[in-house]
């Protein structure tokens, strides 16, 4: 069970999209539609929404915090954020979010050979805790 470290507190589960590169929510999400429309990133046209999302880090400006907020609150965001670098952008906007808006998005950071165990569509579930992070295999 790959352990970890919390950003942003909370429980989530669902199947996992992992990406080959970081993303700027900025010009990289659509928060209206929860798609990758960054013509740049190779996984363009992948959908976010309810997906547990895999990066290696964020990407760019302070304006993403403001672009995962909006997609939290339309209901188009992922359910949970799991990250190979601490991103502190990401994590504001879930703490925006959840401070507007009461919706819970858990950001999570996990070491190099935990954050490689989760595959692209696992089934997973992601527990932030104050003391700690899991992402285990889910239903």
């Amino acid at each position: 069970m790959p352990e970890g470290r919390t950003l942003v507190a909370g429980r989530a589960s669902g199947h996992a999209l992992v990406l080959a590169e970081p993303l700027s929510f900025w010009g990289g999400v659509d928060p209206a539609t929860g798609a990758l429309i960054d013509t740049h990133h190779p996984q363009q046209g992948a959908t976010v929404t309810g997906r547990i999302l895999v990066m290696p880090s964020g990407r760019g400006s302070s304006s993403s915090s403001y672009v995962l907020a909006e997609a939290i609150r339309a209901g188009t965001a992922p359910a949970a954020i799991v990250l190979r670098e601490a991103d502190g952008i990401v994590a504001l906007g879930a703490v925006v979010a959840r401070e507007l808006y009461g919706t819970q998005v858990p950001v999570v950071v996990l070491g190099a050979e935990a954050y490689a165990s989760v595959g692209d569509g696992d089934a997973v579930v992601v527990e932030a805790r104050d003391d700690g992070a899991t992402v285990r295999p889910g239903p």
